[in-house]
């Protein structure tokens, strides 16, 4: 399911994803990030929040490891692409209120995991550009399937 067709509301948490399922959602997103030739810090969380996985690409900035973490726990806590975030704050306005809450990492590149209607977790990619990162995150996810 593509990150802009993800409708949180219509989205029930599901059963969490499995150390399997996370596996081959990360090797898929490493896969893509290193055809891309970028290093990346690669979450995975189950449909609680909880970190199944972490994975860091050679040369990663350690600071990724743990935007990676906050992207995939934002994704899973509000059951939409942390992109939302981002282009709501790029709009101004009322949705500079966002930056007050804690409990979310308004940047590209965080996905929930979704199965029959259910979200079982969700990946975050730090790394690179946002946008990259969440070209790497969509690979991911799209390995889902």
């Amino acid at each position: 399911m593509n990150q802009d067709t993800l409708n949180p509301s219509a989205l029930r948490y599901g059963a969490p994803i499995t150390l399997d399922e996370a596996r081959h959602v990360a090797q898929a997103a490493h896969d893509e990030a290193a055809r891309q030739d970028w290093p990346m810090a690669i979450a995975i969380v189950d449909s609680g929040g909880h970190l199944v996985l972490l994975h860091r690409l050679d040369n990663t900035q350690l600071g990724s490891i743990e935007v990676a973490r906050q992207k995939a726990e934002t994704a899973v806590r509000f059951k939409r692409p942390t992109k939302r975030f981002e282009d709501a704050l790029t709009e101004g306005g009322l949705h500079w209120r966002l930056l007050g809450m804690t409990n979310l990492t308004p940047l590209d590149g965080g996905i929930p995991l979704v199965r029959d209607g259910a979200v079982i977790g969700a990946i975050g990619i730090s790394g690179m550009q946002s946008h990259q990162d969440a070209q790497v995150a969509q690979a991911g996810a799209d390995a889902l399937r």
